[in-house]
């Protein structure tokens, strides 16, 4: 049985690392951490959230993730999208899900990012 997630891994374009820091590490909040030494060659960045890692690694053919995508869950949807907006990031609502009420925005790579109202999410039951 799977004890909790470890990490999450996201590509970003060769040169985004500064950009990646602005968004995630800043707007965001995340608290960079250092990657290894054998992996920092590589490019790209880490961070901390609360529970997670997220990894920024650095691919070559860099495609934006349209589809695939973290969901942050949030304490105060409504606060996020004001963050957002104030930001310059585009804001897409969803409300395809009764009971969900969430948004959609892009990093500056692209990368679609889900915001998610804590408690007010899809109903999880144990199989």
């Amino acid at each position: 049985m799977l004890s909790g997630l470890d990490h999450m891994q996201m590509a970003i374009p060769a040169g985004g690392e500064t950009l990646a820091r602005q968004f995630y590490g800043e707007l965001l909040g995340l608290i960079e951490i250092d990657k290894p030494a054998a992996l920092a060659a590589r490019g790209g960045c880490w961070f901390n959230g609360p529970g997670f890692q997220l990894h920024l690694g650095v691919e070559a053919d860099f495609v934006p993730a349209r589809k695939a995508h973290p969901a942050f869950l949030v304490a105060d949807l409504a606060a996020w999208e004001s963050r957002m907006h104030g930001a310059g990031q585009a804001v897409i609502p969803d409300a395809a899900v009764a009971g969900v009420r969430r948004f959609y925005t892009a990093d500056p790579f692209g990368n679609r990012i889900e915001f998610i109202q804590q408690g007010e999410g899809f109903h999880r039951q144990a199989r």
